[in-house]
């Protein structure tokens, strides 16, 4: 518009000068004059800045086309998990567009190559994964496939939706079982390991001496220094036991021998005599010998002593007095003179003692 104006202007000077026969000094002047005037001119009809914005924020939104996107869905295709022939049943809607190419380009499959790239993706993730974790990896693919990526070959972008990802039914109960065996191997592998810790601290610890063994009950019971003294002869045989090893000899007199319990009963229980306990001799039940001479040394009585009789007697007589024949019997067979009745031929009476036997004492 400007161009024409000046064009237009320079017409009508020049004809405007021919008609009026101007000086050279007008022609000169009207040069420059014509350049303001188009200048000028083209200042007037230029747009202002604040118009176009105005103009281009007051235009309507124009709807843009979008890209033409096609869909396919596979179902129970087989993944790889991190555990060899344990695979994934996968699903999902694979979703494409296809990018432009150049006109010498080879025709293609775009589903095809759609469905191996959102594949391709998907094993990659699938392969790091647990096969009892299906629920954690399909939430996993979910963000590992939905964005659009372009594939290998550069002609599609593909992306995946509605994605499914599950486990075969035989192989989720076998998991379960193995899962369970694993368990429990662990709780038996702890238990044996406690055990054989424990088993360690007894015998190398607690049981490696009567001292040792002591000690560790009088921690225990720290109020109870006597009854540890009572079970010194039990802590001996123990640690002895725990070494394979026979009691210390300094123990040997503390230690209970099985034959003094069969010759004295606890309180409560049935007393073994020779006839059982219903009277009946029996060869299965015979007890063990009652150990006369270590009772007797007890008492600082020797083989030698010449009271030995008179005091076995005597021991004897109490032992019938408490139901002890066996020990009673073992009494007064080791004595070389038997009192057992009295001048009148009648049975001694254990808890009246004969005149002459105190009078002999």
């Amino acid at each position: 518009m400007t161009l024409f104006i000046t064009l237009l202007l320079g017409l009508m000077l020049v004809i405007l000068g021919l008609t009026m026969s101007w000086p050279k000094w007008a022609w000169s002047t009207s040069g420059p004059l014509l350049l303001v005037t188009a200048f000028a001119t083209y200042r007037m009809l230029r747009p202002k800045r604040w118009e176009i914005a105005h103009n281009f924020l007051s235009a309507p939104d124009l709807p843009l086309p979008e890209a033409e996107r096609q869909e396919h869905r596979i179902t129970h295709v087989a993944l790889p998990s991190s555990v060899a022939d344990y695979d994934f049943s996968f699903s999902a809607t694979v979703r494409w567009t296809v990018l432009d190419a150049p006109d010498d380009a080879p025709w293609i499959n775009a589903a095809g190559l759609a469905v191996e790239a959102v594949l391709e993706r998907a094993r990659a993730v699938a392969a790091q994964q647990p096969p009892n974790r299906s629920s954690l990896t399909r939430h996993q693919l979910d963000g590992a496939l939905a964005t659009m990526r372009v594939d290998a070959s550069g002609r599609v972008m593909a992306m995946a939706h509605s994605i499914e990802l599950d486990l075969p039914e035989h192989d989720r109960e076998r998991l379960t079982r193995l899962s369970n065996v694993r368990k429990d191997e662990d709780v038996w592998e702890h238990e044996r390991n406690y055990e054989r810790s424990k088993r360690a601290y007894l015998g190398d610890d607690v049981l490696k001496d009567t001292g040792s063994a002591v000690v560790w009950w009088l921690s225990r019971n720290e109020e109870e220094v006597e009854g540890a003294v009572d079970r010194i002869g039990v802590f001996a045989q123990l640690s002895a036991a725990a070494r394979n090893e026979s009691v210390a000899p300094q123990f040997e007199h503390m230690v209970h021998r099985p034959g003094d319990r069969s010759a004295e009963a606890e309180p409560g229980e049935t007393p073994l005599t020779p006839d059982g306990p219903d009277g009946a001799e029996s060869a299965d039940e015979a007890e063990p010998p009652f150990p006369t001479d270590s009772v007797l040394a007890c008492f600082g009585i020797s083989p030698d002593d010449p009271d030995r009789d008179l005091f076995a007697t005597r021991l004897a007589d109490v032992a019938r007095a408490h139901g002890k024949h066996h020990a009673e019997a073992a009494l007064r067979g080791s004595c070389v003179i038997d009192d057992t009745d009295d001048d009148d031929g009648q049975g001694h009476d254990p808890e009246k003692p004969a005149e002459d036997e105190y009078e002999g004492g």
